[in-house]
């Protein structure tokens, strides 16, 4: 296989699973970089390096017109560089693949739960996140652009990646304020409800949809789903720090981790089904679930 592939965020937790494994997969990989440390340890993983940033004009050009596929991976808020890269791949036919985020469907709760859950057809966003979802929706546009568009919008994401950056963001910031507090905290009373993805089945995703998604298409990744309360009493098991979790203001969460963060990643709900990955690309996710993760897997390394 001699396709070549243009990573952004390769460096990155998802964008370095998705590189790593793609060139494990046959597929020649580019990776931007922001630094030389980072094209070395790219080069270690068999990965060309490409310096630059998602602001360069010229250099993102001439990047994505020399791959086959192009993976964003690297900022799902930054409409520049996605515009960018589809001005280089427009009339081409080649693929372009854009990370979004479920936040995008993220209700502001507070730590309070919703019935409420999203399919692909329906998204209603709050004004927050509607610059997100306009990217969404100028890239699966550009289907009719001439370029094999698509966007793929993980859940809560847990498991270690594969590439230089090894974590993500929900799972050991909790863990992180746990240790710190001694006990797992959660905002209000933490019945939010997230739907999670496992990485391995998450960049397993991803290749699929390089190899069989038609262009203008978009995929939520869920395999399963669990409250906030419910991974900080894991996260309590797991470290041995007692049965009682702690409820957070929403103002606490703001101060430790911002309002964006405190509003959309731990005090709201995001419950989506990933029913058109599994019936149109046959993905079949197997991964560990989340709460043994964090009870028996990875975290406790």
């Amino acid at each position: 296989m001699n396709k070549k592939v243009f990573v952004t965020g390769a460096t990155g937790y998802i964008g370095g699973s998705v590189a790593l494994k793609l060139r494990q997969a046959g597929f020649q990989v580019t990776g931007l970089t922001r630094t030389d440390e980072g094209a070395v340890k790219l080069r270690e993983l068999g990965i060309s390096p490409y310096i630059g940033t998602l602001n360069d004009f010229e250099p993102l050009i001439q990047a994505a017109k020399e791959a086959d596929i192009v993976v964003n991976a690297a900022d799902s808020d930054n409409i520049f560089a996605v515009t960018t890269l589809l001005t280089a791949l427009e009339g081409s036919g080649k693929t372009f693949v854009h990370t979004s985020g479920s936040s995008i469907v993220g209700d502001k709760a507070a730590g309070e739960y919703t019935s409420k859950v999203y399919h692909e057809e329906i998204i209603e966003a709050l004004p927050e996140k509607l610059a997100r979802v306009t990217i969404d929706r100028t890239v699966l546009a550009a289907a009719n652009r001439g370029i094999r568009s698509m966007v793929i919008c993980p859940s809560l994401i847990y498991g270690t990646g594969y590439g230089i950056h090894k974590d993500s963001i929900q799972v050991p910031w909790l863990i992180e304020l746990a240790l710190k507090r001694g006990a797992a905290c959660h905002i209000g009373k933490g019945e939010n409800v997230w739907s999670n993805v496992h990485i391995d089945d998450l960049v397993e995703l991803y290749l699929l949809a390089i190899e069989r998604a038609p262009a203008g298409s978009f995929f939520f990744a869920e395999n399963g789903e669990a409250s906030i309360r419910e991974v900080g009493e894991a996260i309590n098991r797991a470290f041995e720090l007692g049965p009682e979790t702690e409820m957070m203001s929403l103002d606490e969460a703001i101060n430790q981790w911002g309002p964006e963060a405190a509003h959309f990643a731990f005090g709201s709900n995001s419950r989506v089904r990933s029913t058109k990955a599994r019936k149109m690309l046959g993905w079949n996710p197997k991964g560990t679930a989340l709460l043994e993760e964090i009870e028996n897997g990875c975290y406790k390394k």
